[in-house]
């Protein structure tokens, strides 16, 4: 669960917002809450996706899809790697991904990451401390005419709750 700052940059668009992102992935069937709220409160956009559904609610109407990632794009316009951002938000690549450039203590700086059409090329600006995790605080996302930049205020690991049998 992360909340904190994000701008966007499109030669569409440009934007920043509030963000409040909750990711779980504990039974291997990804569940996103996504809120962006300007600075008085109002809901931009509101995402919900779980069971292989995604919806959107903006502006009063609800748009549907299978992929949230897609729905996005297509509801708002924005290009966001909302499927990479749960390892990216914590300092992880995948397999795929080049690691261009490391910090002094080894954290990671700067990587390429593949995706359909073109890469993202992005940086950890600064990182900090959160539930006994060094994490990214500032990350920079680019791609394209897509520039993204994302600030972590408040990052939180939350322990998967088990049912009692």
């Amino acid at each position: 669960e992360i909340q904190g700052k994000l701008a966007f940059r499109s030669d569409a668009d440009k934007f920043s917002t509030n963000l409040f992102w909750f990711h779980d992935n504990t039974f291997n069937e990804p569940q996103d809450e996504l809120k962006l709220t300007t600075v008085i409160g109002t809901t931009v956009l509101s995402l919900t996706s779980q069971y292989g559904l995604a919806s959107i609610d903006v502006q009063g109407k609800t748009y549907t899809d299978s992929n949230p990632q897609q729905l996005i794009s297509r509801v708002s316009g924005m290009q966001i790697p909302l499927n990479k951002l749960p390892l990216w938000i914590t300092g992880q690549v995948t397999d795929d991904d080049q690691i261009l450039e490391y910090n002094q203590d080894g954290t990671i700086k700067a990587f390429t990451s593949k995706d359909v059409g073109e890469d993202w090329q992005v940086k950890f600006i600064s990182y900090q401390q959160q539930s006994g995790a060094n994490v990214p605080r500032l990350l920079q996302i680019n791609r394209a005419d897509v520039q993204i930049k994302i600030q972590i205020n408040q990052w939180q690991a939350l322990a998967p709750v088990i049912n009692p049998i």
